[in-house]
């Protein structure tokens, strides 16, 4: 068969190479064309064009870039139009998704998507849109499952993908060792950044985080650089630190650190899956952080505490995220035992609830069989 793949952002990239592994198990013939990243592209297939060019973020910036999205929007439904795909497979990215699901409808395609977008956050009226145009959802978080019910959306939880990435890198072949002499690090322990996978967070994040280097020498500070982020936009971060950037290691980063200081997404519960005691911290614009208060209707904002619905990790949110309350936290995981002992309880009841492995491949199981009866 042939899917037609649109995911906007790294996290995206990740789920979808994934979901394609498992789709070419169940589909010797599968056909890939696809909006995505370089670990989608690894899978086959063609690429149209690559996150890097449509990860934007922010009320802000998607006014400022609002010509460039509407010229996005023209080629994708053009090039669909040119592939006829026996389906539509949407991840996440809900404000581009959305609209090419109510255009496949138009044109009488089917529209799965994988991922939900996060409308039991804030958007809740994005349901009526789910209901009209998509004809699949599959859930990657088992509270959804109740979310959708209550709106009378019958929706397919196969797991979380994520356990399935993190576990490959776990097993994977290799030392501390490797890692260090690999990245010429010093032989310190390791306290992993990650600042985000966009420019605007970045830009936010990543000077707090490093103030807090100087205070630290008995460790390093190793970043790990975004994959839709060129090495040398590190450069004026970190010129002046004792520190390290790395690139395409996140994963690695993760599993050797000690300690991660992260942003808020996916990376909050892939560093929990890792095993590393984090400390979330994130700034937004001010103006669209003001914007996303004044919606969004959580207690929390990174996925770990969600799924557990209590304070797994500390978050630091806009003000409280300066240097000072960062320091006074990091060091609670770093020398407070009972603290980090506490936190890792809690990371081994999260993967409970979670479940086990093998959710990329059932769900490719479910919608090439649920495509099979469509035919």
């Amino acid at each position: 068969m042939k899917y037609y793949i649109i995911a906007g952002e790294a996290s995206g990239d990740l789920h979808g190479s994934n979901l394609m592994k498992g789709l070419k198990l169940v589909d010797p013939n599968a056909d890939f064309r696809f909006w995505g990243g370089d670990l989608m592209l690894e899978q086959g297939g063609k690429i149209v064009k690559h996150y890097r060019e449509t990860a934007i973020m922010g009320f802000v910036e998607v006014v400022l870039n609002l010509g460039k999205i509407k010229q996005f929007f023209k080629e994708c439904k053009s090039d669909i139009q040119s592939y006829k795909p026996d389906v539509l497979i949407l991840i996440d990215y809900p404000g581009f998704n959305l609209r090419m699901a109510e255009f496949a409808k138009s044109i009488g395609l089917k529209a799965y998507y994988y991922i939900s977008p996060k409308i039991w956050a804030w958007k809740e009226s994005r349901i009526k849109k789910i209901k009209a145009f998509v004809d699949k959802m599959f859930v990657i978080f088992p509270f959804e499952v109740d979310f959708f019910k209550k709106h009378n959306y019958p929706v397919d939880y196969a797991g979380n993908p994520l356990l399935d990435a993190v576990q490959e890198t776990i097993d994977e072949k290799g030392s501390l060792e490797e890692f260090i002499a690999k990245n010429k690090l010093d032989n310190k322990p390791i306290i992993g950044i990650l600042a985000g996978s966009r420019k605007q967070e970045i830009d936010r994040n990543l000077g707090i985080m490093l103030d807090l280097v100087p205070n630290y020498k008995d460790y390093q500070f190793v970043i790990a650089a975004a994959p839709s982020i060129e090495l040398e936009y590190y450069n004026k971060f970190i010129e002046g630190y004792d520190v390290k950037v790395v690139d395409k290691q996140t994963y690695d980063t993760l599993k050797y650190s000690t300690e991660a200081l992260v942003t808020s997404g996916t990376a909050t519960l892939e560093t929990a899956l890792f095993n590393i005691p984090q400390v979330v911290c994130y700034r937004a614009g001010n103006l669209s952080y003001f914007i996303a208060k004044q919606f969004v209707k959580l207690d929390y904002i990174s996925l770990v505490n969600l799924i557990m619905d209590s304070e797994v990790v500390k978050e630091l949110i806009q003000f409280d995220m300066n240097p000072k309350m960062v320091k006074e936290e990091l060091d609670k995981i770093l020398f407070n035992e009972t603290r980090r002992n506490r936190m890792l309880n809690d990371y081994h009841k999260l993967r409970e609830v979670l479940g086990g492995t093998g959710a990329s491949e059932r769900v490719a199981k479910l919608i090439f069989n649920y495509l099979k009866e469509a035919n």
